[in-house]
């Protein structure tokens, strides 16, 4: 059954805004979906009071994922370089609502793992692939995805798209993505089809 609306909002958003204030930035409809965004230091609070109020029950956590603005010129629904979206689901109600937190470099997110046990890995996913740090759900002395010794966040928009040669601490190098593909017939790459050298390098 889908959620009852209070004062033209729907129950869950004007629930956020009475208990979480100035903290709720702004609210969003897009495409038929909800978001919310939020403060960082707030999102714990909106979190477990979207799982925890009896009518609101948004008990499962779909996912959580990370997107970098640096190069995105259209408008925006936060300031900063870094978003967190998280993405929650109302089984009983039927109804999914998403919450957005912004970051720039070096801003703690505070972790959600506590509220949702499912945020743990996907918050080390974002750690490890955008850089973004979450606090008390840190990578500590090692990557989650990546080997040990790889430099840099390779989902950051400032990073290559592969045909670079793979930069590792210790100075040495791994093959670039074009130095491993293998062509095959029918395949087109830069103009040429699989019969050639597929790189030129």
């Amino acid at each position: 059954m889908p959620f009852p609306v209070v004062d033209n909002r729907r129950l869950d958003v004007a629930r956020l805004q009475e208990d979480l204030g100035a903290a709720v930035l702004a609210v969003k409809e897009n495409r038929g979906d909800t978001y919310v965004m939020v403060q960082r230091d707030a999102i714990v609070d909106a979190l477990a009071l979207l799982r925890d109020d009896p009518e609101l029950n948004y008990e499962y956590f779909a996912e959580c994922v990370g997107v970098d603005y640096l190069t995105w010129p259209h408008a925006r629904d936060l300031d900063t370089r870094f978003e967190v979206v998280y993405n929650l689901y109302s089984v009983e109600h039927g109804e999914r609502l998403f919450l957005k937190v912004g970051a720039n470099e070096g801003e703690p997110i505070p972790t959600a793992k506590h509220i949702y046990l499912g945020a743990e890995y996907p918050e080390k996913e974002i750690a490890d692939l955008f850089g973004i740090v979450f606090e008390g759900n840190e990578l500590v002395g090692e990557r989650f995805m990546l080997p040990d010794d790889w430099v840099g966040f390779p989902l950051r928009k400032d990073v290559g798209l592969g045909g670079e040669d793979v930069v590792f601490h210790e100075g040495t190098t791994g093959p670039a993505v074009e130095d491993l593909m293998m062509p095959h017939a029918g395949e087109s790459f830069e103009g040429r089809t699989g019969s050639e050298d597929v790189s030129g390098r």
